[in-house]
């Protein structure tokens, strides 16, 4: 079993930080690439980063700048440090991990259960 188990998320007012973590644990035999995706009420869930096993980042239009992922020394943890916060970015935030839990398996993509992040304005 793979559990992607985030924190870090709350209440701050607009222009303000807040930085989520994700700590992936269970069987893992290795990583593809982790991210964050987010959920706004009435609205579909959407991409807002992602990291390769290399370190290539990428990220949705309406963060970059603002935002920055990046991993722990030990892989298994991501960060996603969240600056100049808006209104807008108010969501459910889901860590990702697309991986393998075999050599010879399936890359899949395991989510974890979200954190709210609220922005006042």
């Amino acid at each position: 079993q793979v559990q992607l188990v985030e924190s870090g998320g709350g209440l701050v007012q607009a222009g303000g930080s807040l930085r989520l973590s994700c700590a992936a644990s269970g069987s893992i035999f290795s990583f593809a690439d982790v991210g964050w995706h987010r959920q706004a009420p009435g609205k579909q869930r959407e991409l807002v980063a992602t990291i390769s096993s290399g370190g290539t980042t990428n990220y949705a239009d309406s963060v970059e700048g603002r935002f920055t992922i990046s991993r722990g020394a030990a892989k298994s943890t991501v960060y996603l440090q969240m600056n100049s916060l808006k209104p807008e970015d108010t969501a459910v935030y889901y860590c990702t991990a697309n991986l393998r839990t075999t050599p010879w398996g399936p890359t899949q993509r395991y989510w974890g259960q979200g954190t709210q992040v609220t922005v006042s304005s």
